[in-house]
């Protein structure tokens, strides 16, 4: 066997997402593109707002000379200040350059983070549903990843979170507005967290951070205002990318934000630093830092991502299906009309539409749609909802 057992295994139980984005190209091939639905995939096809365009095209046409050279591990001091100065505008807390890291995205930044801070069998709560790489990302470095579900709207349960944290407990990942759900996680129950955190602190005598994955932070609905985690726990560290808020999902460019305030930070970072290096990310890529420091204020149209997951929203509803009402991202994570949801993903295929089992989320009994698509796509697969609805919600 030329790949490891565990590559193997890991390889044959995950990536529904994957699986399902190579069943969406055997379809269209059958039945031809515009015949298939594919909502499986959170590809944004929403174009880079206009400043990201001129912001590239200046540089293109007036290069500097080294460029496109190695820089500072951490990134461009340029860029780490301007990413700074968004959060310190965003959270009223100090950040200056020294606080920043400039990564791969923000998978390239959670490996970084997990492979500082962890030693071999210590454990990383998420929270289900959850993002179906974190388990991996986590036994990439030895962890043990511990799964705490949520509660019937996907809102933290704090009391599980607290059952579940031991001696050997070194984080706890969230994700909001959260892949799948949509579910933004109120400041009450941030701050909640981190008082859960701080007593578990002291009871086992540990200290337990917070990585909050934050990619989606912008893309948020009906004028709610992005609950911040730095100003309630200052063992935070944000892992953020750019794919979604500016549409640069092949860029792969993100960063990793350490709190202020942090006491251990000196040597945090340094690690950090260390770990961006060996891991072989080496620095984010040099032509995304020099145009995404002028941007960090822009962003895609959110309202068009908001018209979108009304649309869904309605017609499901409207259907029959049980869905949450997502707050952010683009994501629907509807119940599944039958109990085991890989059947139903298979139901749906009878008509051409694609989605995710809930299993790769770690919560079977539901299915995820994307809705970053075309709306022929998102049109064209009402009636493949519509009629596996009639089907199995009678």
């Amino acid at each position: 066997m030329p790949i490891s057992e565990y590559v193997s295994r890991s390889m044959e139980e995950g990536g529904w997402i994957r699986r399902m984005f190579e069943v969406g190209i055997a379809l269209k091939a059958q039945y031809g593109e515009e015949n298939v639905f594919d909502l499986s995939l959170g590809n944004p096809i929403m174009e880079p707002p206009a400043e990201f365009h001129a912001e590239l095209l200046r540089i293109a046409s007036a290069p500097s000379p080294g460029m496109h050279r190695y820089m500072p591990n951490a990134g461009y001091p340029e860029t780490r200040q301007a990413v700074a100065d968004t959060l310190s505008a965003e959270t009223g807390l100090p950040f200056g350059a020294g606080d920043i890291i400039m990564t791969c995205g923000a998978a390239g930044a959670a490996n970084v983070v997990l492979r500082a801070i962890l030693n071999p069998g210590d454990e990383v709560i998420i929270l289900s549903p959850f993002f179906g790489e974190y388990t991996y990302y986590i036994q990439n470095h030895n962890g043990v990843p511990v799964i705490v579900p949520t509660d019937a709207e996907f809102g933290l349960d704090l009391d599980a979170i607290d059952a579940a944290i031991t001696s050997r407990t070194r984080a706890v990942m969230l994700n909001s507005p959260n892949n799948p759900s949509g579910v933004v996680y109120p400041e009450e129950d941030v701050t909640a967290l981190a008082d859960v955190l701080i007593r578990a602190e002291h009871r086992f005598g540990s200290e337990i951070f917070i990585i909050s994955d934050e990619p989606y932070r912008r893309i948020i609905y009906d004028g709610l205002v992005y609950p911040q985690v730095f100003p309630h726990y200052e063992r935070t560290i944000v892992v953020n990318s750019h794919a979604k808020d500016l549409g640069l999902p092949g860029e792969r460019i993100g960063h990793i934000a350490v709190h202020p305030d942090y006491a251990g930070k000196a040597e945090l970072m340094d690690g950090l630093v260390f770990c961006n290096r060996v891991l072989g990310f080496v620095n984010a890529p040099a032509l995304m830092q020099h145009v995404v420091r002028a941007v960090q204020d822009a962003s895609v149209d959110v309202g068009e991502y908001q018209r979108k997951r009304d649309f869904l929203y309605d017609n499901l509803t409207g259907m029959g299906y049980s869905v949450v009402k997502p707050q952010g991202a683009f994501y629907l994570f509807p119940r599944s009309p039958l109990e085991d949801d890989e059947a139903f993903v298979a139901a749906l295929q009878e008509y051409n539409v694609l989605v995710v089992p809930g299993k790769g989320f770690g919560t079977p009994g539901h299915f995820r749609i994307s809705y970053c698509l075309g709306d022929r796509v998102l049109e064209g697969s009402m009636d493949g909802f519509a009629r596996a609805a009639e089907q199995y919600l009678g």
